[in-house]
């Protein structure tokens, strides 16, 4: 669990390069791609047990590129906005699942259904010459 901690703005580094893409000229004059970087050594809030837990499933660094929008401004909050979601679901521990078996009733039902369908097929046969 992150335990609710969240990553903070001001520890997210930001690059905004040119967009590729169709666009015209818009695209061709704007830098509307973002580079967002998070850093986990650079971070002095994050607590060890969840740094610990997210390096071990992301690394050292988080990094996600955006350009999903025409706006920079609409594309760094989809850059922080992911880069929340990555290290909130590394940072979640997962709870680990215990085997069970399917019960007797679970059990008679299944090879009941089987049964019926195999009736169900033989039903469809040319008959024999024995019947």
């Amino acid at each position: 669990m992150t335990s609710g901690w969240v990553v903070p703005e001001d520890e997210i580094s930001f690059r905004f390069v040119a967009s590729g893409g169709p666009g015209g000229q818009h695209a061709n004059r704007s830098n509307t791609k973002v580079v967002a970087v998070f850093r986990l050594d650079e971070s002095a809030t994050m607590p060890a047990e969840l740094r610990t837990r997210v390096r071990a499933a992301l690394g050292d660094v988080v990094r996600v590129n955006v350009d999903d929008e025409r706006s920079q401004l609409r594309n760094r909050e989809i850059a922080v906005d992911r880069i929340r979601r990555r290290v909130r679901d590394a940072g979640t521990v997962s709870r680990s699942r215990r085997p069970t078996r399917p019960t007797r009733g679970s059990q008679r039902r299944r090879v009941e259904g089987k049964r019926r369908r195999g009736e169900v097929k033989r039903q469809r046969r040319r008959p024999t010459s024995d019947d």
